[in-house]
């Protein structure tokens, strides 16, 4: 496998391993904090899509939310691989050492640099419904498919559901997901956790 690392580069803003041909699952976020529905998402997405690895690209901080009391970068990063401690899930600050603040940009360096990985984009159904207020939400969905993991049991409508939902592949063909030309995406059901990190923050935990 290859790997673009330097000497100088931290171990956590190296590129994890990857090949031609892998199917690669990115989980982006600030992770703040990781909790079990991330884990939990990161398997189901492992098995249900047959990915190779799943990558956990923590965010210097998310353009569409308050960040002044975000935690240092590093702690969250040792946070997540503390909680992921998976052979299959890796967790990288790639974007602080890329320097990309949106998603759409980070797909496209990776696209640029690793044409022959197969990647795909996965997000909780808490995003669905608010997709369309991301940067380039549209080219996003041109560039990889897209894997929606249920968090409440039932799909929360949205322009993006809307605008591609002749896109959408039935949840018993998600393991072709990965090789399907985008625009795709598929919703899968079965995770039924309530956990956010958000409501992690409000409890103090």
């Amino acid at each position: 496998m290859k790997s673009q690392a330097t000497a100088n580069t931290p171990a956590a803003s190296r590129l994890p391993p990857h090949a031609p041909g892998m199917k690669i699952g990115l989980f982006g976020g600030s992770f703040n904090p990781p909790h079990a529905a991330h884990r939990a998402a990161s398997l189901m997405a492992l098995k249900r899509l047959g990915l190779d690895r799943v990558w956990w690209l923590v965010s210097p901080g998310n353009p569409l939310k308050d960040t002044s009391a975000l935690p240092p970068l590093a702690d969250r990063i040792a946070a997540a691989q503390k909680l992921a401690a998976h052979p299959r899930i890796d967790v990288t600050g790639l974007e602080a050492a890329i320097g990309t603040r949106y998603s759409f940009d980070t797909l496209q360096w990776l696209r640029r640099r690793l044409p022959g990985v197969h990647f795909v984009w996965i997000m909780g159904a808490d995003n669905l419904a608010t997709f369309h207020h991301w940067q380039n939400w549209r080219d996003i969905a041109a560039l990889v498919p897209v894997a929606v993991i249920d968090r409440t049991g039932a799909i929360r409508a949205g322009p993006f559901a809307d605008r591609f939902s002749r896109y959408r592949l039935p949840e018993a063909l998600a393991r072709r997901l990965a090789l399907t030309q985008p625009p795709a995406w598929v919703f899968l059901h079965g995770l039924k956790s309530p956990v956010s990190s958000t409501a992690l923050r409000a409890a103090g935990g």
